[in-house]
């Protein structure tokens, strides 16, 4: 018991326990305590006692004294109901409001504020349970001395009695004093005095009736009268004795098994000494290799700063020494001096012979110091700008500098070797395996980040490498050219940059390994493939790199290029548009199909025929040569949508100013040969199209069944495919022959003939309302959000 006193503590006024109140969160504080927080806090006047509690005659100051007047006053139990009837007020409650404050307690404890109800500190219960060990705590290791009267006036006598019915204690004189014969006081018993004094039970706030029942909804002890109000209605509410009983045997079960174990806890309790001595040992070792590596950056910047100024005061004394000579150059120019003076005197020669010998030497040197005068400028720059230095990476580095990340199992990879390996010396004794935080010593050796190819100063510092690297199958996709997406896994470390590899799988296998082609030092987690081949398939992957070194390589991820040659072209709404039916985008690779009122006259006149419009989009680019491809998007809720290719004159033949399309009952000359007009000629038709309607593709049993712009197709020749993300178009003019293409999969879908006896150029035709959204390329917009149909869509 005597090592007990740390849970008799107070956490307010870390004191042991004096009229200790339960709070809502179960934690405990005195009462003093808990009136000086809410008052703190500008609760004024709900610190009062909880109801369960008497009042003292020793808090009311007119009674301090025997000495004193004895005046009538209003007993304490009358004075409580006014005030809790609404008679008073507290800040944020005005005088008969129909919604009461609620009062908020800061548990100490938990750190959480607690609602106490509009009641405050009288609706609580005060703790008697503990309220008795602490009194049993102190009379174990005899704490506090004599007990002196609660009513005396100053110096106080010791007490002699105590009342339970008063909670206070008197001396005798003070005793008879406040307890005269003939009256109701006479009739208290006297105990023996304390500083504690408890109720003989405990009661209910609400009702001042004794606890009989538990509320197992609530936890919460109540009585008679609340378990028949309607607070309580429909809890499970059960008899104290049956709480007491339950909660006691798990109480003494739990104790039994701990202290049936001590065994254990003393073992316990010896590994977590021996972690502390570790951690103590680990982290002086810790800071004393950190100290040593901030050393040794200190003294490479030392060495550095030395080089470079050295470099700087030999470049200062040669430009000093060109400067000099200059000066003296100069200064022999003047009047009487240098070369000047000499050539004077040589002008005084009147030998001729010996003029021309010695003037003509002397000439030359006069020639080249007139040409110095006249194009002067100084030998050597006095600015030092090459000499600057630009730090500002650096001090970014130093500014990142920090503790490596444990890997797995609490240890760190050890990277290269690089300098800082020379300057400190890491300690080879391993760290205790309870140590929490230094299970890999190492991992407090420092990092500095730097640029590829630039090995830090800490570039011994262990680190490890980045985990393999996820392909992002959803943005990876092949078009022109090839954009490759990926991420690193949410807990690996960072990577400086990664490399990327590829290869064909298409071609002839050649003895050895496979040959990989690389992309060194990629930024970034995208890359861009220029000039792949056309109809090949590429097998890729990618790695990362840091300090550590590189990591694993991620899953390979194949990929099919286009068959043919990108096309890029915009679309020309020029020919057979309806501006009132067709919107095209601004950048000319959208456009949008509203159904109008044609097509509503369709639904409501279906058996007596009416006119339906064909609204027709053309490619601003003509095919003349060679194969080509291209993909675009249809809106899977488009009602018709035909895409494909035409000739060009035929398209502006057939849709300039053309009729409407009656149907069902009129069926023009589609442009292709469908058998019935003539079955001796077989000639291409200038028209190719793949019919799609409401998120299905439409195809016949032939080629010629489904190339027309308007022909029928028999209800038993044809089938229905889902319809992909995106389809492909590849046109190969010299073979006459169009094939349409599932553009994720590059699985075929239809091909059929066609006549390039001209320009042939892309087409795309509306009956209703419809989408489509031209693929664009992947070097000029590799990452973008496109609107089809009014939803967003990124491709």
């Amino acid at each position: 018991m005597k090592n007990m006193e740390k849970e008799l503590l107070c956490p307010v006024c870390q004191e042991m326990y004096k009229q200790p109140l339960v709070l809502p969160c179960t934690h405990n504080v005195c009462q003093a305590c808990a009136r000086e927080v809410l008052g703190q806090q500008g609760y004024i006047g709900h610190g009062g006692d909880p109801s369960s509690e008497p009042t003292s005659p020793a808090s009311t100051p007119s009674t301090r004294s025997p000495r004193l007047s004895r005046r009538t006053l209003p007993k304490p139990d009358r004075l409580d109901r006014l005030l809790k009837s609404g008679f008073g007020t507290y800040p944020g409650r005005k005088r008969g409001a129909l919604h009461p404050q609620v009062i908020m307690f800061p548990c100490p404890a938990c750190q959480g504020d607690v609602e106490l109800g509009e009641r405050g500190l009288a609706g609580l219960f005060r703790n008697l349970t503990l309220e008795r060990v602490v009194e049993r705590y102190r009379q174990s290791v005899s704490v506090g001395g004599a007990i002196l009267c609660q009513l005396c006036k100053p110096p106080p006598l010791e007490a002699t009695k105590g009342c339970t019915e008063c909670r206070a204690t008197f001396c005798n004189e003070c005793f008879k004093l406040f307890h005269p014969w003939g009256t109701q006081k006479a009739q208290h018993e006297p105990t023996l005095p304390t500083l504690s004094f408890r109720p003989k039970g405990l009661m209910c706030p609400d009702h001042k009736e004794e606890v009989t029942h538990y509320c197992k909804t609530c936890q919460r002890l109540v009585c008679q009268l609340c378990r028949v109000r309607r607070t309580h209605s429909g809890h499970k509410i059960t008899p104290v004795l049956s709480a007491y009983q339950a909660l006691k045997d798990k109480l003494t079960k739990s104790l039994t098994y701990i202290l049936g174990n001590q065994d254990t806890v003393q073992t316990q309790i010896c590994e977590l000494e021996e972690a502390v001595r570790h951690t103590e040992v680990s982290g002086q070792q810790a800071k004393e290799e950190v100290s040593q590596l901030v050393r040794g950056l200190g003294a490479v910047l030392e060495e550095k700063r030395a080089s470079l100024l050295q470099a700087i005061e030999e470049c200062q004394q040669e430009r000093l020494a060109r400067l000099s000579a200059q000066i003296q150059e100069h200064r022999s120019l003047l009047d009487g001096s240098g070369l000047v003076g000499y050539a004077q005197e040589v002008l005084k020669e009147t030998d001729q012979p010996c003029f021309v010998q010695a003037a003509k030497q002397l000439h030359n040197r006069i020639a080249r110091a007139t040409e110095a005068l006249q194009t002067f400028r100084p030998a050597a720059s006095s600015s030092f700008r090459h000499c600057q230095l630009d730090v500002g990476r650096e001090m970014k580095l130093l500014t990142e500098l920090n503790f490596l990340r444990a890997g797995p199992g609490g240890s760190a990879h050890r990277g290269p070797p690089g300098l800082l390996s020379g300057l400190a010396s890491h300690s080879s004794r391993p760290a205790h395996p309870a140590t929490p935080s230094y299970r890999a010593q190492r991992c407090f050796s420092l990092s500095l980040f730097v640029g590829c190819g630039h090995r830090g100063l800490c570039s011994g510092a262990p680190q490890a490498t980045p985990e393999a690297p996820v392909i992002d199958t959803q943005r990876t996709f092949a078009y022109d050219q090839i954009f490759l997406c990926w991420r690193l896994p949410p807990h690996s470390p960072p990577a400086w940059h990664y490399t990327v590899e590829f290869r064909r799988t298409d071609v002839p296998a050649q003895p050895g390994p496979a040959r990989w082609q690389r992309r060194e030092e990629v930024r970034g987690t995208s890359a861009l493939l220029e000039n792949p081949d056309t109809g090949s398939v590429y097998v890729l992957r990618v790695r990362g790199c840091n300090k550590a070194g590189y990591g694993e390589y991620s899953e390979d991820v194949h990929l099919h290029t286009p068959p043919a040659p990108v096309l890029h072209f915009f679309l020309d709404g020029r020919w057979g548009a309806s501006r009132e039916r067709l919107a095209i985008s601004k950048d000319q690779r959208a456009v949008r199909s509203v159904p109008g009122l044609p097509l509503l006259l369709a639904a409501d006149r279906l058996l007596t025929g009416c006119h339906l419009s064909v609204d027709v989009v053309l490619g601003d680019v003509a095919v003349t040569q060679g194969r080509s491809y291209w993909a675009c998007a249809v809106d899977p809720a488009s009602y018709l949508v035909k895409v494909g290719v035409g000739l060009e004159s035929k398209l502006q033949e057939s849709f300039q100013g053309a009729p409407d399309v009656i149907s069902p009952r009129y069926d023009p000359d589609s442009g292709h040969d469908s058998g019935a007009e003539d079955a001796t000629v077989e000639a291409s038709p200038p028209f190719a199209f793949l019919t799609i309607g409401m998120g299905k593709i439409l195809l016949g049993s032939g080629a010629s069944s489904n190339t027309g712009l308007t022909g029928r197709d028999g209800p038993t020749a044809s089938c229905t495919v889902p319809l992909p993300p995106r389809l492909g178009i590849c046109l190969d003019y010299e073979r006459g022959r169009v094939s349409f293409l599932d553009a994720v999969s590059f699985r075929g879908l239809l091909e059929c003939p066609l006549d390039c006896s001209g320009p042939v150029c892309p087409a795309f035709c509306f009956i209703g309302g419809g989408a489509v959204q031209l693929q664009e390329p992947v070097g000029t917009k590799p990452e973008r959000k496109v609107t089809i149909g009014g939803f967003a869509k990124l491709d």
